[in-house]
């Protein structure tokens, strides 16, 4: 009797996910059964969120139906969500309460949004949000409220947030908004962040981004308050609390505001929470260097959802982001290693755990590689200009066009490595020397 073919089960279809699924099709072919779990058909290209939130895109122009685009590519697919992860009996419990067994689990779910830990922030409460489709629309629909009668503003990213870089390119993408709209000057603008200073971005700063984001913010009147913690927010009203380098509260702040969008922290998803070996008290997952969970060695993970320490202290916490070119590279390296254990090897790739991020102002933007992510680097480097809102652009259609296609080809290792002329930065995983003198490497 023919043995059966290995089940992999991605869960997520986000922008880790999607690529996941497409490149472990394109990898193992016929050898094994790829399936795709995820709570949504809709596939929503989340860094033209901010541009959907002022009426630059609309949320439909950045989603793709993602049924036809995985039947075309022979990867199986639910749209029924993770209700649980049983990973000792290597059994994934479905939202419609069903069940799917697998031999290999890649996690690539992204966070889930914490916004219940600070009162009245969220899209629930006072504040607006661009991490999902559905929070975009809504706060487009809240701009145009607030562009009939406009007033203060205060953009930002809460406590334990690890994605600084939508909030900057938020807070730039208003002020250019509001200024073709020419009423700039009736909106005093304040940026609110648990960095310790601007530019650090949960990477200790990239470059000079530090003084290079505070000549921006000083140039489009913006004012800022850093190490800050959000206390609550009442309408239209944050209550702000600055944090001194000893913990205590050097200055708090009450800022009045018509329009806020505010970056929560994140957290695991229920699915994984509270696992012991599986996630850390936060809910991410533990996952070794050859991205494996040491607990169970048939779970992968990548993306938000994977467990980074910070760092280094901060007054306030501030978390690491994971970058497009980061969850590629990881993406990459699962691939590589379940292939691997497929064809009766040990797993032996690593993920470029590198940052490279375009952050699109508008009018122009900034573009930073670090290499790696984490200090000290071998690369740290950042630059501005206008052909940064052009490559943020370029970036979107051509991201898109994989998506609908079912490609998994690296795009940063394509173009924006290219366009930034910073030489070839590898994506591709790297290989660690087998334990085994008799296991050799695949090439």
């Amino acid at each position: 009797m023919p043995k059966a073919k290995p089940r992999i089960i991605v869960l997520g279809a986000g922008l880790g996910g999607t690529l996941t699924a497409f490149a472990l099709r394109e990898r193992l072919r016929n050898r094994a059964e790829v399936m795709a779990v995820s709570d949504s058909e809709t596939y929503t290209f989340v860094p033209s969120n901010p541009w959907v939130a002022v009426r630059w895109r609309d949320v439909a122009d950045v989603q793709v139906r993602l049924p036809p685009v995985f039947a075309r590519e022979d990867i199986g697919f639910s749209a029924a969500g993770a209700k649980r992860v049983h990973p000792q009996e290597s059994r994934l419990e479905l939202g419609d309460g069903t069940s799917l067994t697998y031999d290999y689990l890649v996690i690539a779910t992204g966070p889930a949004l914490a916004f219940d830990e600070i009162e009245g922030l969220g899209p629930e409460g006072f504040t607006q949000s661009i991490c999902t489709g559905k929070h975009a629309g809504g706060a487009a629909e809240a701009f145009d409220r607030f562009v009939e009668n406009p007033g203060p503003v205060v953009i930002g990213a809460a406590q334990g947030a690890s994605c600084y870089g939508p909030a900057y390119e938020f807070a730039m993408i208003v002020d250019t908004e509001l200024r073709r709209r020419r009423i700039r000057d009736q909106v005093p603008m304040t940026f609110v962040t648990a960095e310790p200073y601007i530019g650090h971005l949960g990477l200790d700063g990239v470059g000079d981004t530090k003084s290079m984001l505070e000549s921006r913010m000083r140039d489009r009147d913006i004012k800022w308050i850093t190490s800050a913690r959000i206390a609550r927010v009442e309408d239209g009203t944050m209550h702000v609390e600055e944090v001194a380098g000893d913990g205590s509260v050097a200055k708090t702040h009450a800022l009045p505001f018509r329009y806020s969008m505010i970056l929560p922290a994140f957290r695991g998803v229920p699915a994984v929470q509270g696992i012991e070996g599986l996630s850390n008290p936060r809910g991410f997952i533990l996952v070794d260097k050859h991205q494996r969970n040491a607990a169970f060695p048939n779970v992968y993970a990548l993306g938000v959802c994977v467990a980074i320490p910070p760092t280094g202290p901060t007054p306030v916490p501030v978390g690491v982001p994971k970058t497009g070119f980061m969850i590629e590279s990881m993406m990459a390296a699962i691939v590589e290693n379940i292939a691997e254990e497929v064809e009766g090897r040990e797993p032996n790739s690593e993920a470029s755990w590198n940052a490279i991020c375009l952050a699109d102002f508008g009018d122009g933007g900034v573009a930073f590689v670090a290499q790696p992510q984490i200090p000290p680097r071998n690369v740290n480097w950042a630059v501005q200009g206008k052909w940064v809102h052009r490559a943020k652009v370029l970036f979107e259609r051509y991201f898109l066009y994989k998506i609908r296609h079912g490609q998994a080809e690296p795009f940063y290792e394509k173009l924006a490595l290219r366009m930034m002329g910073v030489g070839k930065l590898k994506i591709r995983p790297t290989r660690t020397k087998p334990t085994n003198p008799s296991i050799g490497v695949h090439p």
